[in-house]
């Protein structure tokens, strides 16, 4: 059973809809889930797209407030990331670290310990004389907070009795203590708990300022958000002060790369795959990078990535039009794994591997043809010029001039990912 269907008859056994319309919230126990399915699978929602369907077509989301009981509200729990408004910096490792490698970071424990050697978390956190201390899971102690409602209907207070969080680095230094969040899978938002809670647990214990970091590490990019809470007892008051980001390497694409690339490419025949219809190329390498730790289906694609169902086709089908991954039955349904192409690209280094991705896309005529307009005029193409241009091209399955049009963002979308890589 998956989180739908056991969601489906806990709602339905307990009538919580009701509930929830008549008192604001509903509290359910661990032991009540797990007559149904582990409870780690079933309240475990980082991204707002996670939630099963019952929580998203009412607005819901869950909260733990101890060890084994959790309350379902109308709470505004997740908060957006801000888009990169600042420069990619550079840092090295010491020439002395043998055990880590840029490339070879594919965990967030190993990504924490690289940005930690190479000196950025000393640089982004400025402060003095840091020393990894507290970490893993432990109580949040006893604490309550103000949440707002989604339905704009005020805020409810939320009274929390130890229960379980996990912090995976902390960092404390002569002014403050810093906790880090740390993610490998880009998202469009985060759940505010995975820093609220330990900031709640530290902040009367630590005896000095406690300040909350959000790392999120894909394709050898640290993106760094520090958050600051406006008001300590409101859980949804957080507010970004700084934001930074970092290479490690020296990893840098120049235009003449990717024009060699381009001029060098051996066109492929177009699979036997949907034409892409992922416009975030991004998002494609940072899944093929979750699959280098796993094999995954589609079901856990989608409650493991910010994807709904509908994304998780697109983006697989995007990367499998790369020859990135291939799919074949497994238990669970189709299960997705890099071939050897994707083996080989992601386990190599970062300047290697984004000008081999560069090489894949412009080695499909579309792409081509979409990049040979960027060089001739040293812009990117519109919309309309790509469709103009792919005009009579055959693409799979795509049989109508609309959605033709559709497609070509998808071109123009990758096509400016490669360029902005370049420096």
């Amino acid at each position: 059973m998956n989180n739908n269907d056991a969601w489906s008859v806990l709602f339905d056994k307990y009538d919580i809809k009701r509930k929830i319309a008549e008192d604001g919230f509903f509290r359910i126990s661990a032991n009540q889930i797990h007559e149904y399915r582990e409870p780690r699978l079933m309240v475990k929602f980082d991204h707002a797209k996670n939630r099963p369907r019952l929580f998203s077509e009412n607005d819901l989301s869950i909260l733990p407030v101890s060890r084994d009981m959790y309350e379902i509200s109308r709470f505004n729990a997740y908060h957006c990331f801000e888009e990169q408004t600042s420069p990619i910096e550079k840092a090295v490792l010491p020439e002395h670290i043998r055990t880590l490698t840029a490339g070879g970071v594919f965990s967030e424990a190993v990504a924490l310990n690289c940005a930690a050697a190479s000196g950025i978390i000393a640089d982004f956190t400025e402060e003095e004389e840091l020393v990894p201390t507290v970490s893993g899971r432990m109580g949040s102690g006893t604490f309550s907070f103000r949440i707002g409602d989604t339905a704009g209907d005020g805020t409810r207070t939320v009274a929390v009795d130890n229960a379980q969080i996990e912090i995976d680095a902390a960092y404390e230094g002569r002014r403050s203590l810093v906790l880090f969040e740390a993610k490998t899978d880009l998202s469009d938002d985060f759940l505010v708990r995975q820093l609220y809670y330990p900031f709640r647990a530290w902040r009367n214990r630590a005896g000095k300022d406690v300040r909350t970091v959000f790392l999120v590490y894909s394709d050898g990019v640290y993106r760094f958000f520090e958050y600051e809470f406006d008001m300590p007892d409101r859980y949804d008051s957080l507010r970004l002060i700084k934001q930074k980001h970092y290479i490690v390497e020296d990893a840098a694409v120049s235009v003449s790369d990717v024009l060699s690339v381009w001029k060098n490419a051996v066109i492929v025949p177009e699979p036997d795959v949907p034409f892409p219809q992922a416009d975030s190329l991004d998002r494609v390498v940072n899944l093929c990078e979750l699959l280098t730790m796993c094999d995954m289906n589609k079901q856990e694609i989608t409650e493991r990535y910010d994807f709904d169902a509908r994304q998780t086709d697109y983006y697989t089908n995007a990367a499998r039009y790369l020859g990135l991954l291939e799919n074949g039955a497994g238990e669970g349904g189709s299960v997705y794994t890099l071939t050897e192409t994707g083996q080989r690209i992601f386990t190599s280094g970062h300047r290697s591997r984004r000008l081999a991705l560069c090489g894949l896309v412009l080695a499909h005529k579309p792409f081509h043809i979409a990049a040979e307009l960027y060089f001739r005029t040293g812009r990117i193409p519109e919309k309309r010029e790509i469709f103009k241009a792919l005009k009579t091209f055959p693409l799979y399955k795509v049989d109508s001039d609309s959605t033709r049009f559709r497609r070509c963002s998808t071109v123009k979308r990758w096509l400016e990912r490669i360029v902005a890589s370049v420096s």
